[in-house]
């Protein structure tokens, strides 16, 4: 089943994709991690300074692991990456100003985050089960758990096409909000270029998975 030539069109068409987005968002990041803020200000402050913006007060912000930016709505918190919480550069200031993106569209109840976060989950359970399930009905040719297993895939598809509306509405937010509050035009045109560099790596990861499901699907027989 693994062997066939479909199967490795899938698998380099899955490398170059990969390959491509990961050095594409590297690079961006770190062109712009160079780049000075006009404003002068380090992504802990630029974040603090869009959550009282938007009367944000319930949401703390805290230094976290390298790479690992992220917001955690089960406890209201921003964690920045060492070089996004101390630095002041245009990486980040556009990222912090995205994960408060996240903070404001759960403040909104933004509806696609609100089911992201409903499948949860469902997404854990079936991401590390499906392909062991399909292993074992591919070994005892039982159509009734490769279906299943590609049922679990398609739940796990199904988080990642609902991921893209809400990081790119989390970086629309933050975009709104640099210009609202004046920051200089070549700002943000690198803040700019780092969200949408951020937001190809989801779509490359989606359209990974939507060629991984309709291989699957092609192996029903």
């Amino acid at each position: 089943m693994f062997q066939d030539f479909g199967y490795l069109l899938f698998i380099v068409a899955s490398l170059a994709i990969g390959g491509f987005s990961s050095w594409y968002v590297n690079h961006q990041l770190k062109k712009y991690g160079k780049v000075p803020a006009s404003n002068g200000l380090t992504g802990l402050e630029a974040a603090v300074g869009m959550l009282s913006y938007y009367g944000i007060h319930n949401v703390g912000v805290s230094e976290g692991q390298e790479g690992q930016d992220h917001y955690d709505p089960r406890t209201r918190s921003i964690a920045l990456s060492p070089s996004v919480f101390r630095e002041r550069s245009i990486t980040a200031i556009a990222t912090a100003c995205h994960e408060v993106g996240h903070a404001c569209q759960h403040a909104q109840d933004y509806t696609p985050m609100k089911i992201r976060s409903a499948i949860v989950p469902v997404v854990n359970l079936a991401s590390n089960a499906w392909m062991f399930i399909l292993m074992i009905g591919i070994m005892l040719n039982f159509l009734g758990l490769i279906n299943l297993a590609i049922i679990m895939y398609a739940c796990v598809l199904f988080f990642q096409l609902v991921t893209l509306p809400v990081e790119f509405n989390a970086s629309s937010r933050a975009m709104k909000y640099m210009k609202t509050v004046g920051v200089p035009q070549q700002d943000l045109g690198g803040a700019g270029s780092v969200l949408r560099a951020c937001a190809f790596t989801y779509l490359a990861a989606a359209l990974i998975s939507v060629l991984q499901l309709l291989w699957l699907l092609s192996q029903r027989r």
